[in-house]
């Protein structure tokens, strides 16, 4: 099996020198030598806290490399935990639970797509996406994927093969109102065209 291999940043030398020693002996993993992100498939950045220096470092790489993120901290709160998922952090591991062998799976979920998080970090933030749904989303007509139920008849049919003019007859609205809807759709979450608005809706398992 190819290792992953990733880049580390930290906060302080001792902190660097830690997470250095405990991805070394991972035998999955490939430290790559610090400040060559080139070939890099994760960012590991251990930190006491997330300061807003942590989180300026955070916001340029997310920017600059698009690399997932595993974050090694002391601790961290509901509202940094949200801060940190905007910077494109995928795992959270406490500094005092730290071993190789967590921080090599969280470096292999992370390269995979996936994600870890302390159970009790995993409930906030499920509270926080109720919350966004029942405040923000619902009281708009939107769901979770920012799609409206319209929305969604819509690009179920479009997935169907179905033209501008059958999706109007089959749904009873008039042509124009399919148009702006497809129109609406794409405008808004900055989809190219009507293939990549249906391709999305799939991605978010609406279709």
């Amino acid at each position: 099996m190819d290792k992953v291999r990733l880049v580390l940043q930290a906060s302080d030398p001792l902190s660097h020198a830690g997470l250095a020693s405990f991805l070394r002996s991972c035998p999955t993993v490939e430290l790559l030598p610090a400040g060559d992100p080139v070939g890099a498939q994760v960012l590991v950045f251990g930190c006491e806290q997330l300061t807003v220096d942590v989180v300026a470092v955070l916001r340029r790489s997310a920017a600059q490399t698009g690399l997932p993120v595993v974050l090694v901290l002391r601790e961290i709160t509901e509202s940094e935990l949200l801060t940190a998922v905007e910077c494109r952090v995928v795992a959270v591991l406490p500094r005092a639970a730290v071993t190789g062998e967590r921080l090599a799976h969280s470096v292999l979920a992370a390269a995979n797509g996936g994600g870890v998080l302390p159970p009790n970090l995993v409930g906030e933030l499920l509270k926080h996406i109720e919350r966004l749904q029942r405040e923000v989303l619902a009281p708009n007509g939107l769901n979770a994927s920012g799609l409206t139920p319209r929305e969604v008849d819509v690009l179920r049919l479009m997935a169907d093969g179905l033209d501008t003019g059958e999706i109007a007859g089959r749904l009873c609205y008039s042509e124009r109102t399919v148009k702006n809807v497809i129109y609406g759709v794409t405008h808004r979450l900055k989809l190219r065209n009507r293939s990549h608005a249906v391709a999305y809706a799939l991605r978010a398992g609406l279709i």
